[in-house]
């Protein structure tokens, strides 16, 4: 722990921080928020040795060179420093990065910077100089220490093995986002308190994916870094971003979530990747990240074992082996990697075949925008090099809900049809647009949902359906009654295959969009701000009863731990006086305490203490 008067410091530090800041500091320090209850109890909790070995843990080598030379230093401008670890041996790279690594050090509270010149908080020094016991680096060997082994080079024999079961594992996995994002579209999913989706729902996504269930969660992550599919009201819903992207070719398709996955790397992981676009990854890999972030442990494993694997999976490695479009995605670019990975996918198709049993072949991959018009009037049975889909009355009756039309429907089957619209298709379009809009949902008493059908018997068979009970509609006259919101009945009803529409107050027709999840807010920021709120005192809307309780507190600490003040007292003739003081009580409205200085005891009223703070 630090000494006491660096904490007194340390918490008035923290009190003149702005809001902004306080929760960037309080996010990068990930602080466990129980018992804090003012500054004081803030700046305890960042000085704490666990807190601070913690901080240590995230940060890189030379960062961790620098904090502990200047450390030894007690204070160091950039020259100073610099020099330092020259002379012990820091290699080019890590001085000139000395300023950032300095500040990063500052950002996250383990030091400060005056004037020019950094120092390091003790509490830190001291943390760093127990790392010997704890089996990681001394100061010298955090400078000196060298590199593992560079990475074995790719094998240039081995690059066209590597590049097919890349290509493989890449087209699979974009192949099962798209089939991700269509089911949200149809139905979201829900994520449990405790984390995790649904069991029903995990069964119903790797259905639809063709994966198993446990890599549901892992595609997900993958969905949801590239802004495809975000948390909105404790549902996984695709985004807004999720309808272009289907629009967009294979490649195109690729290319955004693995661009997104070498985006979104936290700085220590890019750090660590970023050496490895020719070089075979596995245990050197391993070997490197350990020494670069000696204190990592098993939190930087665990952050290089995700991203590792989703490299495979995206086919940016193949058996830890960088495939051509990972190499040109690491060194050159999302777009270059496009243009390799599409190189090695499957040639996209524009024609399918229709079957009279109703389902619809494609030979190979069908273009993304007709694929993505065809699975709005048919159900996806098959996919992969070679899909299979199925027309159903229920599937016609989406289509139609989405704005499609018999004459609409026809005309596009027919113009991707290899084999024209078989009869029993055609008997089927018919019904459907027949029968289509024979439930209608629309707005009644402000925002509730009425149904209203012709068929008197339909509205019964709706009352006693046990699949959309939770609508609860009730009979009121020849419509039924629910609580909830036409969009939400509609899509219900339209989820449960009835020929629903819905209309607006003329009776008319209108075509509803589902919702998007908008993205995802950090689940701490709530928290966070309680926190805060805490921390500005009670939130006294009083300045002066702020200042008194700060001041109070104050004397307290420094009481409780026998620290030394600098205390300013105003004097009755308005002059402002400083005294090197030891407090030794609070009572009465007055401080007594022992004068360093003049080796006497002093009694000052409370009401002249301008301020107080470390001692001189």
């Amino acid at each position: 722990m630090a000494s006491n008067d660096t904490a007194l410091a340390f918490a008035g530090h923290l009190r003149s921080l702005s809001d902004d800041d306080l929760v960037r500091l309080l996010s990068a320090r990930e602080l466990r928020e129980n018992g804090i209850k003012d500054f004081f109890d803030l700046a305890d909790a960042l000085l704490d040795p666990a807190s601070v070995q913690q901080a240590l843990a995230r940060l890189d080598r030379p960062t961790l060179a620098a904090l502990a030379t200047v450390g030894e230093l007690g204070s160091a401008g950039i020259p100073d420093a610099a020099a330092h670890l020259e002379a012990a041996g820091a290699d080019p790279a890590a001085l000139a990065a000395l300023p950032a690594h300095l500040a990063s050090a500052v950002h996250l509270a383990l030091a400060f910077e005056q004037g020019g010149t950094f120092a390091v908080r003790p509490a830190v020094t001291a943390q760093l100089r127990e790392w010997p016991s704890l089996g990681l680096p001394s100061r010298e060997e955090l400078v000196t220490e060298p590199a593992p082994t560079p990475l074995a080079p790719v094998s240039q024999v081995d690059a066209r093995f590597t590049d097919t079961v890349s290509a493989e594992r890449a087209f699979g996995t974009t192949t099962a986002i798209v089939e991700l994002v269509a089911e949200l579209q149809h139905e979201s999913a829900r994520e449990l308190a405790r984390g995790g989706i649904a069991l029903p729902d995990s069964k119903r996504l790797a259905a639809s994916m063709g994966v198993d269930i446990d890599d549901v969660v892992v595609l997900l992550e993958i969905a949801a870094r590239a802004g495809l599919a975000a948390l909105d009201s404790g549902r996984w819903m695709p985004t807004a971003a999720s309808a272009p992207w289907l629009l967009d070719s294979s490649g195109d398709r690729w290319a955004a979530l693995a661009n997104a996955w070498l985006e979104r790397q936290p700085t220590a992981i890019r750090a660590i990747l970023g050496r490895s676009a020719h070089a075979t990854w596995g245990e050197r890999l391993d070997d490197y990240a350990t020494w670069l972030y000696p204190a990592g442990g098993d939190w930087m494993r665990e952050r290089v074992r995700v991203y590792t694997r989703d490299a495979e999976l995206l086919g940016i490695t193949a058996h830890n082996e960088p495939s051509t479009p990972g190499v040109a995605l690491l060194a050159e670019g999302p777009r270059e990697a496009s243009d390799a990975m599409a190189a090695l996918f499957p040639p996209e198709v524009a024609q399918v075949y229709l079957q009279p049993d109703l389902s619809v072949v494609s030979p190979g991959p069908l273009e993304p925008a007709l694929d993505s018009r065809l699975r709005a009037m048919a159900d996806v049975e098959a996919r992969a090099i070679a899909s299979t889909y199925r027309i159903s009355t229920a599937s016609l009756y989406r289509a139609m809900a989405m704005g499609e039309s018999e004459a609409t429907i026809r005309e596009f089957l027919t113009g991707i049809s290899l084999t024209g619209i078989p009869q029993p298709l055609s008997y089927l379009i018919a019904e459907a647009a027949q029968r289509y809009g024979l439930v209608r949902v629309g707005v009644v008493d402000g925002d509730r949902a009425y149904v209203r059908s012709t068929d008197d018997t339909l509205l019964r068979t709706l009352l006693v359906d046990h699949g959309i009970a939770a609508l609860g509609l009730t009979r009121a006259g020849d419509r039924l009654l629910s609580r909830f919101d036409r969009d939400l009945v509609f899509w219900t009803l339209a989820e449960a295959r009835y020929p629903v529409a819905a209309e607006n107050a003329d009776r008319e027709v209108v075509v509803l969009t589902r919702k998007h999840a908008t993205r995802a807010v950090a689940a701490s920021t709530d928290s966070t701000s309680s926190l805060i709120e805490r921390l500005r005192l009670g939130s006294s809307s009083d300045s002066e009863e702020t200042d008194k309780a700060w001041l109070s507190r104050q004397l307290d600490v420094a009481i409780r731990n026998k620290v030394g003040l600098t205390v300013t007292v105003r004097m009755p003739d308005g002059t402002d006086v400083d005294y090197q003081l030891e407090p030794a009580s609070v009572g009465g409205g007055r401080l007594r305490a022992r004068d360093r200085k003049s080796d006497i005891e002093r009694t000052l009223p409370l009401a002249s203490i301008v301020s107080v703070g470390p001692a001189q």
